[in-house]
């Protein structure tokens, strides 16, 4: 309980340390987890600690071993309410993930007339990631970290037609892009007609 209570009470600093939110947003999530996404409190766990487990696990990449040592808990205990709090938060994903609203054909906004008959775009991204030790140089990034490359491509309408996760980090976005293209089921590129 000392753990939680310095998560989520001590100071807003550590808190976004450890939880990558700040002690007013967390208390939000736990209501919205509770109120919204319908997980409950236990006879041993509050929402709070639930959430902090949870939270904990996403921000830090950590096992359940790790979580058990943290808040004094059985690695069952903490699989269980992983998984439940889990399922809670995914009932929030329409109050979360707002849907992006499409560019019109007839949009007379100056900002959009170079993207007119556009197809789509789409970009690289590296997302941070943990790989086994012996292939931690292959996902090192020109900046030093380790992350893994994912390709997307939206549609006109701001909808994702084509993600290609998993090339490592250290691969050029032309690479990781004529591997898509290359795939017998990989990204098509409609053609003129």
């Amino acid at each position: 309980m000392q753990h939680l209570f310095n998560l989520t009470r001590e100071s807003d600093a550590y808190c976004i340390s450890e939880l990558r939110m700040d002690r007013q947003t967390f208390g939000i999530l736990c209501e919205m987890i509770r109120d919204t996404g319908g997980l409950k409190a236990t006879r041993n766990m509050s929402i709070e600690e639930i959430v902090a487990m949870f939270v904990y696990v996403l921000a830090h990449h950590k096992k359940s071993r790790t979580i058990c040592g943290l808040f004094w808990r059985s690695r069952e205990t903490a699989s269980r309410q992983f998984n439940l709090c889990l399922l809670a938060v995914l009932k929030l994903h329409t109050i979360l993930l707002k849907k992006p609203e499409p560019i019109t054909e007839d949009c007379t906004d100056e900002r959009w007339k170079c993207f007119k008959n556009c197809l789509g775009a789409l970009d690289g991204t590296l997302i941070d990631v943990t790989p086994p030790t012996e292939q931690k140089s292959r996902y090192r990034t020109r900046k030093g970290s380790i992350a893994t490359n994912v390709l997307g491509v939206c549609s006109p309408n701001m909808q994702f037609i084509y993600v290609l996760p998993s090339w490592e980090g250290s691969a050029h976005d032309g690479r990781v892009l004529r591997n898509a293209i290359s795939r017998p089921n990989g990204l098509r590129v409609p053609q003129d007609s």
